[in-house]
């Protein structure tokens, strides 16, 4: 194409292919792409963005660049400003659907697409992995090609933002609020909103709101999985999420021994009683492979996996070996199934992905009103402003 015969159709058609760097849809789609003006083999694109001072607007002028090269344009320029009050009211409509501005106050729309697959993942105690297996569980999902989020309901515990390593705070504007990212899964986590030493000393009420939030003011997008990392224990936190979700899945994190069996068949069983459906049973920590020798130890005992599963009747989804690396890679910020995804662990890992895949994906998506009054900012604050 000879530079200076582009034409506007030309140039907007190329544009389909920038999406929002945080919202994941076309720019044109949200109401971002405010003009168009070609002149003499130059093309000057104006784009708005929701927020002052936008982070990613290095990453949003470069990806409307990239997409208009192959039209052989000589010069293009970018121009970035801010939406007013009300172009971000209308966009946040825009996301939730039309149906949600008209929806009675007391069934608030769950603000992701009507076929996600929403699964709680519960251990019954603390310190079996849970956290460790939703994270991986998450990654393993997403390098299948599948559109994750991982929702961190461990509102004392949070752990999610580290082991999965992302940091910062999401944009939030208009009581809309969006998630980070990390490996190709969306986050969410009181940890971005508090200081990672600070404890959050909450009673019920408090909680049950911020779960609320995180549910009906999060713009998750079209997610296929929405994996919910729950507290230990059968409390607050996880009879709100199942109030808010009924009808979710939740898939059971133990350890082979018998303690910590027990405990998790009564979370698995609170499921029953909340209208929640029991999925499977991973078994972390199944044992220890000598680097030396290759000898399995069962560190932990034995069989606890298998006799969960069969006690709640769910298939067992995996038996995941203890090694350092998993840990290692936890702290680091780095899942094993990312960076070893051939380790035992990792293997094991992505198999129980697949698994959970195959078990929940035949199930025909309806949508999950969220079920509570209106909200505000998460933690009784609001969320940072950035775009």
């Amino acid at each position: 194409m000879v530079a200076g015969m582009v034409t506007e159709d030309e140039v907007r058609q190329a544009l389909r292919n920038v999406l929002d760097p945080e919202i994941g849809k076309p720019i044109e789609d949200i109401g971002m792409l405010q003009g168009i003006e070609v002149n003499d083999g130059s093309v000057r694109v104006h784009v708005l963005i929701t927020i002052e001072g936008c982070p990613l607007k290095d990453r949003i002028t470069a990806d409307v660049t990239n997409a208009l090269q192959p039209l052989g344009v000589e010069r293009v320029e970018v121009d970035l400003s801010p939406m007013s009050e009300q172009q971000r009211a209308e966009l946040v409509t825009k996301l939730r659907g039309d149906g949600a501005a008209a929806a009675p106050q007391q069934q608030r729309q769950f603000f992701v697409g009507t076929d996600t697959t929403v699964i709680a993942v519960a251990s019954g105690k603390g310190g079996v992995g849970k956290s460790s297996v939703t994270v991986n569980l998450a990654c393993a999902l997403a390098a299948e090609g599948y559109r994750v989020g991982v929702l961190d309901a461990d509102v004392w515990g949070f752990s999610v933002p580290r082991m999965i390593g992302v940091t910062g705070q999401p944009v939030g504007f208009n009581n809309m609020i969006l998630p980070l990212e990390s490996h190709g899964v969306k986050v969410i986590s009181m940890g971005f909103f508090v200081p990672e030493e600070t404890p959050v000393i909450w009673r019920g009420p408090m909680l049950h709101k911020a779960i609320e939030q995180f549910l009906g003011d999060v713009y998750w997008g079209d997610l296929d999985f929405l994996l919910a990392d729950l507290p230990p224990g059968t409390g607050d936190v996880s009879i709100s999420l199942a109030s808010f979700l009924p009808g979710a899945s939740m898939l059971v994190v133990t350890t082979p021994q018998e303690a910590a069996r027990k405990v998790a068949e009564r979370a698995g069983k609170m499921a029953e009683r909340t209208n929640l459906r029991p999925l499977g049973v991973i078994e972390n920590m199944s044992w220890f492979a000598c680097p030396h020798c290759g000898e399995r130890t069962s560190i932990f005992g034995a069989g606890g996996g298998r006799e969960a599963a069969d006690t709640l009747g769910v298939p067992l989804f995996a038996q995941v070996p203890l090694v350092p690396d998993l840990r290692e890679g936890g702290d680091e910020g780095r899942p094993i199934v990312v960076t070893d995804p051939d380790s035992p662990a990792g293997q094991a890992l992505r198999d129980a992905a697949r698994k959970v895949a195959q078990a929940t994906r035949s199930k025909v998506g309806k949508p999950l009103p969220l079920m509570a009054g209106p909200g505000g900012a998460v933690a009784g604050g609001h969320a940072g402003h950035r775009h």
